[in-house]
């Protein structure tokens, strides 16, 4: 008597394949290692992915709809592009580490697949799309993305240590930069 086919939990081999990230880099992230992970087969990590790149792409795909969440729940409902901006900066500021270091590893596996640098590209510009550049405001919030992702990216790639108090002290101080009222500073 055959039963029901078992269905494959994506969520589950997701969390799988983001905590084999964590424990042993991009390198380590197989269809075998997540299928341990996962306690699933190699098949059934194949069945619900396909292949390794639909699985770093999903995985990508989570992790940035998840953020963008974050994000507007900073931002509230129909925010202004500036205000976006303020939410997308103070997002970035309460990352923690084991998530910056899997932003990282995300990061590195994605920028090897062409199509992902292009789709990322797409949303970068429309993150900065609605900034007016006659507007002093504006400009001010547009470097302010810009130095929150390159300091996010500094310390998710461990390039430059920075200890709690001096995250808070960077991240204030652009916060700072972009704000309401940075326009009259």
């Amino acid at each position: 008597m055959a039963g029901r086919p078992r269905t494959i939990d994506r969520d589950k081999v997701l969390d799988a394949a983001e905590a084999v990230v964590t424990r042993d880099g991009a390198s380590g992230l197989t269809i075998d290692a997540v299928a341990k992970e996962a306690g699933i087969t190699k098949g059934g990590v194949q069945y619900a992915f396909g292949s390794k790149e639909k699985l770093i792409r999903a995985m990508i795909r989570r992790w940035g709809d998840t953020f963008e969440e974050e994000v507007m729940a900073f931002a509230g409902e129909n925010p202004a592009p500036e205000t976006v901006i303020l939410g997308h900066i103070e997002a970035s500021r309460r990352t923690d580490k084991d998530e910056a270091s899997r932003s990282a590893v995300m990061m590195t596996a994605l920028l090897q697949q062409p199509d992902q640098v292009a789709e990322s590209r797409e949303w970068y510009n429309s993150r900065l799309q609605g900034l007016d550049p006659s507007s002093e405001h504006a400009r001010r919030a547009r470097l302010a993305f810009l130095a929150s992702e390159g300091v996010f990216f500094l310390k998710s790639f461990n390039l430059i240590d920075l200890d709690e108090e001096a995250w808070e002290e960077v991240f204030g101080d652009i916060l700072a930069l972009a704000g309401p009222d940075s326009a009259e500073k």
